[in-house]
């Protein structure tokens, strides 16, 4: 089993621990208005299908292995590019220390003005062990400082915008995602999925990952 990478502060991580007496390791997705609905749902259901598919071989009362919620800049409901509203779980500053937050894309216009949600995201990338972004989120990372000198890549149709944003980004095109380590970004929707697969396998292996796709009934592609 791969290693669990902690978080540089340890002090307000939840106490529930998981197997191993490890701590549950809690997901956060970022939600604002005009995301797409399928770059947030997505990774949602992989990480609660991997925890659901862990517990089955725990004993009962194990803590689960991932939690998720949703984080948004305040209690509002936010209404998804196709229109579902979303319900967040928690504002900016009250979720948990997080062990992954992701950033899902969509129409970003707005939210690339949003100083708060700015500040969220380099916040991550200073506490959290994993940022990821799916499709457009890219350019949210790369608006928040997080992506100069890296590579990344988004969805096809934004690849020149990224670039054009953020120059020192290091454009990488044609690939399901890109992993930098402390910093994870994929192309579009789907390849959200395979990113969020791909990060169960860094957070507890590839039997896990493997498992969570055949129970979604996805065709993993397990490389970028």
């Amino acid at each position: 089993m791969a290693a669990i990478r902690e978080a540089p502060h340890t002090a307000g991580l939840a106490i529930t621990l998981a197997q191993g007496g490890r701590p549950t390791m809690h997901i956060g997705i970022l939600v604002f208005d005009d995301m797409e609905l399928l770059d947030m749902a997505g990774p949602y259901e992989v990480f609660t299908t991997a925890a659901r598919v862990h517990g089955r071989s725990q004993p009962a009362g194990t803590a689960p292995l991932f939690t998720v919620s949703t984080v948004a800049r305040d209690a509002a409901p936010v209404r998804a590019r196709a229109g579902l509203r979303v319900q967040p779980d928690h504002g900016l500053h009250d979720h948990p220390p997080l062990h992954a937050a992701i950033v899902p894309g969509g129409v970003v216009d707005a939210e690339l003005q949003q100083p708060q949600t700015l500040a969220w995201i380099a916040a991550q990338r200073r506490s959290a062990p994993v940022l990821a972004s799916v499709c457009t989120g890219a350019l949210l990372l790369a608006q928040a400082g997080v992506l100069d000198g890296l590579a990344a890549t988004t969805h096809w149709e934004d690849l020149a915008a990224l670039q054009a944003l953020r120059p020192a980004v290091q454009l990488r095109a044609g690939v399901r995602w890109v992993d930098e380590g402390a910093v994870v970004t994929s192309a579009g929707i789907t390849a959200g999925i395979d990113m969020c697969l791909h990060l169960v396998r860094r957070l507890h292996g590839h039997e896990l990952a493997a498992l969570t796709a055949r129970q979604m009934d996805h065709d993993w592609k397990d490389t970028p």
